[in-house]
C-alpha cells in the first residue's frame, strides 16, 4: 500500500488530492484495497460505475473485442460502432444522429462547436453552479471560480444566469445566443434539481429566440436519476444531448446525440482519434444490454426513493437539507463536508463532495438493499455526531 501510494505521489502530476488507499479490486458496489479491506462505493468513479465494478457481461464483451479489433478510426466503418450508433440514435425522440468521443468534456466541446456552426452565432448561456468540464470551452460554461480563475482569459461569448430563474434566463438569451446549456440536475454544483416549469420554459425560450438547447447528461445519464435519461422526467426535447461517464461501463467514452435542428457537420469540422473505437463501442453495447435487461433505471428509482426517505428522517442538527433524484443524492450540511467524508471512509463507505458543504451519494445502481442499509447505518452514525468547531463553515 505504502509503495503504491508513494510511487503515485512521486510521479503523478499533482492535480489530484489522493487518499492513502490503493484500490485494486471491485465487484458490484464493493471495492477492496491492497490489504483486503472492503469498502462500499457510493462514489462510483464520479458516476461512471452505474453497473458496478467488473460487471461480468461488460468484462466479457471487452475481452472478446480486444482479441478481434481494438482501434478503428471513423474514417472506416466498423460493426461494433454501427450497432452502437443505431442504438444510441433511438434513445431519445428526435435525436437520430450521434457524435462519438471519449469523455464528457469532449462531448460538451463538440456540442458547443456544433451549435456555433449551425446558428452562426457566438454566444453560449449557462447556469450558475453548473459544471460542464475542464477543457477550455467546457470550462468557460462551468461556473465555479475555483475551476475557472487560474485559466483566464477563457473562451469569449459565455454568460451565466441563476439556475431555475426563468426571468433571468429570458434576459440572458439574445439575438447572438447560439445555445443554452443546462443540466437537469446540477451534480457538481450541489445536486440541485431543475423544476419542470423552469426546464420547459427554457426550452420554449430557446425555440422563440432561435438558440439551440444543449442538455448535459454526463452525470445524470444512463439510469442514474431513475430514468434512462433525466430528460424523460420532464419531456424535454433538446437539440443536443451530451452523455459520457457510465456510457461504456467504465471504459472512457462520450457521445453527443444530435437533433434535426443541428446542421449536418461537414467532413473535417471536428474529430477524435479514439472516438468510437471498437473496444469502447463493444463495452457500450453490453452496458445498454445490462441496463435494459436488469431494469437498472427502475432499480435506481426504487432504491433512490427509499434512500431519500430514510435520509430525510435522520434527526441531526448537522443536516440542512436532503435532495436528489433516483440514486443521485445530496446531503447539505451546516458545516464543511470533509470531516464527514473522512469519517465515512474510516467506516468503509466511500462518498464524495459537491461543493464545500454537500455530501454527495452516487452509488452503483446495482447496490443491494442490504448494502444500502449499511450505508444508512454509517450515515446515521456520522451525522449524529458533532464535528470539531474547526470544521464548521
Amino acid at each position: 500500500m505504502t509503495d503504491i501510494c508513494a510511487t503515485e505521489a512521486a510521479y503523478s502530476s499533482g492535480v489530484y488530492a489522493k487518499h492513502p488507499i490503493a484500490l485494486v479490486r471491485g465487484e458490484g458496489a464493493r471495492l477492496w484495497d491492497l490489504e483486503g479491506r472492503e469498502y462500499l462505493d457510493c462514489m462510483a468513479g464520479h458516476g461512471v460505475a452505474n453497473l458496478g465494478h467488473a460487471h461480468p457481461i461488460v468484462a466479457a464483451a471487452i475481452a472478446e473485442q480486444a482479441q478481434r479489433l481494438i482501434t478503428c478510426h471513423e474514417a472506416f466503418c466498423n460493426d461494433q460502432r454501427s450497432a452502437l450508433l443505431e442504438r444510441l440514435a433511438g434513445l431519445a425522440p428526435g435525436l437520430d444522429r450521434v457524435y462519438l468521443c471519449n469523455s464528457g468534456t469532449e462531448a460538451v466541446e463538440a456540442a458547443i462547436k456544433f451549435a456555433r456552426l449551425t446558428t452562426r452565432r457566438a454566444g453560449i448561456v449557462a447556469a450558475m453552479r453548473g459544471f460542464h468540464g475542464r477543457t477550455m470551452g467546457a470550462l468557460s460554461a462551468t461556473w465555479n471560480k475555483h475551476y475557472r480563475e487560474p485559466f483566464q482569459p477563457l473562451v469569449p461569448g459565455f454568460r451565466h444566469f441563476p439556475y431555475n430563474n426563468a426571468a433571468a434566463l429570458e434576459q440572458a438569451l439574445d439575438e447572438d445566443t447560439a445555445a443554452l446549456i443546462l443540466e437537469v440536475v446540477q451534480g457538481e454544483g450541489g445536486v440541485h434539481l431543475g423544476t419542470p416549469e423552469f426546464l420547459q420554459t427554457a426550452e420554449d425560450l430557446c425555440r422563440r429566440r432561435g438558440a439551440l438547447l444543449i442538455i448535459d447528461e454526463v452525470q445524470t445519464g444512463y439510469g442514474r436519476t431513475g430514468k434512462l435519461l433525466a430528460i424523460e422526467h420532464t419531456g424535454l426535447t433538446p437539440d443536443l444531448l451530451c452523455v459520457a461517464k457510465s456510457l461504456a461501463g467504465g471504459i472512457p467514452m462520450g457521445a453527443v446525440l444530435i437533433g434535426a435542428a443541428v446542421a449536418a457537420q461537414p467532413a473535417g469540422t471536428h474529430g477524435s482519434t479514439f472516438g468510437g473505437n471498437p473496444l469502447a463501442c463493444a463495452a457500450a453495447l453490453a452496458t445498454l444490454e445490462v441496463m435494459s435487461h436488469d431494469d437498472l433505471p427502475g432499480q435506481a428509482a426504487r432504491k433512490g426513493l427509499y434512500l431519500l426517505e430514510q435520509l430525510k428522517a435522520i434527526d441531526s442538527p448537522a443536516v440542512r437539507e436532503v435532495r436528489g433524484l433516483g440514486l443521485m443524492i445530496g446531503i447539505e450540511l451546516r458545516h464543511k463536508v470533509a470531516a464527514a467524508l473522512q469519517a465515512m471512509l474510516e467506516r468503509g463507505v466511500i462518498a464524495l463532495p459537491a461543493g464545500l458543504t454537500v455530501l454527495r451519494l452516487l452509488p452503483p445502481l446495482v447496490i443491494t438493499d442490504e448494502q444500502l442499509e449499511r450505508v444508512l447505518h454509517v450515515l446515521r452514525e456520522v451525522l449524529a455526531g458533532t464535528l470539531p468547531e474547526s470544521d464548521h463553515a
